[in-house]
C-alpha cells in the first residue's frame, strides 16, 4: 500500500515539478546577480521551498533588510501554511506519527497541499513524501541552473528572463479575479496601496518588507471585514 500511494504521489508530483522548475530558474537567476553565490541559492531553495517567500527574502538580503524585517515578513506570507497544516492533519491516517507529520510539513506548499487534499480517504504519508520526492528537486535543480546561467549569460538576457516571475504570480491572481468580483477588488486594492508605498513621499521610505506586510495585513482585514 505504502508503495503504490508512492508512486502515485510521484504521479502527481511531476507537473509540479515542471512548473517548480520553471519558476525556481529565475530564483536562481536574480540570487547570483543580487550578490548571492551559486551554492547559496541552491541552499535556500533546498531548505525553503517557498516561491513568494523566497524572493521577498531575497530581495531583503540584497538590500541589507534586519532580520526582524525578514522574520515578520516571512510570517505574513507563510502564515497560510499553517492553515494548509491544520487542514491537512485533519485528512492524515491517525495511524501516522509524529516524525511522519513533521516530515510532511516540510513539503506543504499551495500545490503539494492541493493534490493531497484532493485524495480521496485518509492521507497515507507517503502519497505526500512521493510527490516531495519530484518536487523538491525540481525547485532546488531549477534554482542551481538558474543561478548557473545567470553567472554566465549576459546581463540583459538575464534581465529579460527576470520578468518570469511576475507572469507566474499574473497567472495565479488573473483567472479568479475574472471570475470573482471579490478578488478582483482585493487584488485591485492591494495593487493601489501597493503603488502608494512607491510614490507617496514618507511612504517611499518605508522598506519594501514592511511594505509586503503593511499590505497583505491592510486588505486582508478590510476584505475579511466586508
Amino acid at each position: 500500500m505504502n508503495r503504490k500511494q508512492y508512486r502515485n504521489g510521484m504521479k502527481d508530483g511531476i507537473p509540479i515539478c515542471l512548473g517548480y522548475f520553471a519558476v525556481s530558474f529565475t530564483f536562481g537567476m536574480m540570487s547570483v546577480g543580487g550578490g548571492l553565490s551559486i551554492w547559496q541559492a541552491v541552499l535556500i531553495s533546498l531548505t525553503n521551498l517557498t516561491s513568494a517567500g523566497q524572493f521577498a527574502g531575497l530581495n531583503l538580503i540584497i538590500t541589507g533588510g534586519p532580520y526582524y524585517e525578514m522574520a515578520l515578513t516571512q510570517l505574513v506570507i507563510n502564515l497560510r501554511y499553517c492553515l494548509m497544516s491544520f487542514s491537512l492533519s485533519q485528512k492524515v491516517d491517525q495511524k501516522a506519527g509524529g516524525i511522519h507529520r513533521f516530515i510532511m510539513a516540510h513539503g506543504v506548499t499551495d500545490e503539494i497541499f492541493g493534490i493531497s487534499s484532493a485524495v480521496e480517504g485518509d492521507l497515507n504519508p507517503w502519497y505526500m513524501y512521493g510527490a516531495m520526492t519530484v518536487a523538491i528537486p525540481g525547485w532546488t535543480l531549477g534554482t542551481l541552473l538558474g543561478a548557473i546561467s545567470g553567472s554566465l549569460m549576459p546581463d540583459f538576457i538575464a534581465s529579460a528572463l527576470g520578468i518570469a516571475i511576475y507572469g507566474m504570480f499574473l497567472a495565479i491572481v488573473i483567472p479568479p479575479s475574472k471570475k470573482n468580483r471579490t478578488v478582483l477588488a482585493v487584488v485591485a486594492s492591494a495593487m493601489a496601496l501597493s503603488g502608494l508605498f512607491s510614490v507617496v513621499p514618507g511612504l517611499k521610505e518605508i522598506s519594501s518588507g514592511f511594505v509586503i506586510i503593511i499590505v497583505t495585513v491592510v486588505v486582508a482585514v478590510i476584505a475579511a471585514w466586508f
